[in-house]
């Protein structure tokens, strides 16, 4: 458009000389998104067989080796011909190995975190569905979901298989795992079956439990839907008294913003809260949110620095005129006092949006973290195919790399993991071989080089960027919720 309107102007001397920067800023460009590309590499590729959909983060051995589950693949004669979810290693050399397939009945299905490993490198984690497949109240699934163990030969052992009761149904998050070998873990639903929490198919508000070595389920807390919070989403963090704390992902506020507003809007009711479990038992809201500050859909996967501050993200609430009235999501600080503050607010143009993992933090005290979507949003139905981004002390934020919805990647759903060297891992939900589940891909497992943690694409300014009105149901059909039932991420 600018060169049309140039030549009806200028001469062509005076085109030349202007075509010159243009050119210059052109290669500039080239070459800033060439060493974008080689800072990042997809480690892995999944196909299907070898797993699909990947929405857990991966955990690092001694050696260098990845560990990490995905949500569909393996099997694929089970769970309606998309397989019931795989555990997988990867090595240090890019090779894959299924150290074990669900088959999506007594063993689980559909492990939608991360894991945790032992001494022995026996590896835990939490299945959405499975277990014990006869319970009405799991049908949609079906079955309520189990605790797993999975040991370096590849034996599967289902430590606990939730009933859909008072115990708890559908896991959400992965397990802790304390000096005893206890594991800790929350459910979305379950627990007081005397009322429905809205958004969900089955009663019950949710759980945080406790299962010991022996297989002993305990509740620790039963959610109410009310001032504490419902839909526990996200691992639990426990500190060295053994507190444990959480996030809610709705409840707590169920009025103004986050009453019809969150309610009309989602499904769901309530902007949510953070809270703290500690040894007795006693349970204690230390956050409601209330949409500026974050939520609805605030994440678990809290980080806790050495004066007790807790770090983490909402996947929405902030600038609440963005991402159809809901807010782009923030990351925020908790002090010790239970004060909040919102180190960044999202605007779903190139600096991302809508996250559905926490933050981690260096040494240094920068945080980093993914966004499900935004980026550049020319790719995935309009929405942006999500980034992975550093924070630093300051509040600013630096987008380290913007996934294209191809070969690389697309929809970072995970935290993410840091080595030794300062180098991240994570996976992605979508993209990399994009035959696989056509037209979205099965996902990819990915490294960002330590030299780019440092560098990329700094978002000082910030434009209000409006998405599509339908954006978040665009998002779900292309996570695909709907094909499971209950999505742990959304409303359906």
């Amino acid at each position: 458009m600018k060169s049309r309107l140039l030549l009806t102007i200028s001469s062509l001397g005076l085109l030349a000389l202007l075509a010159m920067p243009v050119r210059v800023v052109a290669q500039e460009e080239q070459q800033q998104q060439a060493e974008h590309l080689q800072r990042y590499t997809a480690l892995y590729t999944f196909t299907g067989a070898d797993g699909e959909f990947p929405q857990g983060n991966v955990i690092r051995d001694r050696a260098g080796n990845l560990y990490g589950t995905a949500f569909n693949g393996g099997d694929l004669s089970g769970c309606g011909g998309s397989g019931c979810g795989v555990v997988f290693k990867l090595d240090r050399s890019g090779k894959e190995t299924v150290l074990y397939s669900f088959t999506g009945g007594a063993d689980g299905a559909y492990p939608a975190t991360g894991l945790v490993r032992d001494e022995a490198g026996n590896l835990y984690g939490t299945t959405h569905g499975g277990g014990d497949i006869s319970v009405s109240a799991c049908s949609f699934n079906p079955g309520c979901g189990v605790v797993f163990k999975v040991d370096p030969s590849g034996k599967e052992s289902v430590l606990y298989a939730f009933t859909g009761g008072a115990d708890g149904l559908g896991a959400s998050s992965g397990l802790v795992r304390d000096e005893a070998g206890n594991l800790y873990g929350t459910t979305v639903m379950g627990g007081d079956l005397s009322g429905v929490c809205p958004g969900f198919p089955a009663p019950g508000c949710g759980v945080v439990f406790k299962v010991d070595a022996t297989g002993k389920e305990t509740v620790l807390h039963t959610f109410t839907g009310g001032a504490d919070g419902y839909a526990p989403y996200g691992d639990l963090l426990r500190d060295e008294a053994g507190s444990l704390y959480g996030a809610a992902s709705n409840g707590g506020d169920v009025s103004g913003f986050c009453g019809d507003v969150v309610l009309n809007t989602t499904g769901f009711l309530g902007c949510g809260t953070v809270f703290k479990l500690d040894q007795t038992g006693k349970f204690t809201v230390l956050h409601t949110f209330h949409g500026a500050d974050g939520g609805p859909f605030p994440d678990g996967w809290l980080v806790r620095d050495n004066e007790g501050n807790l770090y983490g993200m909402s996947g929405n609430g902030g600038d609440l005129s963005g991402c159809s009235g809901l807010g782009c999501g923030v990351v925020f600080k908790l002090d010790r006092g239970g004060k909040e503050t919102v180190l960044y607010s999202f605007t779903g143009g190139a600096d991302g949006a809508e996250t559905f993992a926490g933050v981690i933090r260096d040494g240094e005290g920068n945080l980093y973290g993914t966004t499900s979507i935004g980026g550049d949003l020319s790719g995935c139905s309009g929405l942006g195919c999500g980034v992975v981004f550093k924070l630093d002390t300051r509040g600013k934020e630096t987008v380290l790399y913007t996934f294209t919805g191809g070969t690389d990647g697309a929809n970072p759903n995970a935290d993410l993991l840091q080595d030794e060297g300062g180098n991240l891992y994570s996976t992605a939900v979508g993209g990399g071989d994009l035959s696989c589940s056509p037209t979205y891909g099965c996902g990819v497992v990915f490294k960002i080089a330590r030299d780019h943690c440092s560098e990329g694409d700094e978002t000082t300014e910030r434009p209000r960027v409006v998405l599509p009105e339908n954006a978040r149901e665009l998002l779900q059909q292309r996570l695909r919720f709907g094909r499971f039932g209950v999505g742990l991420m959304g409303p359906q």
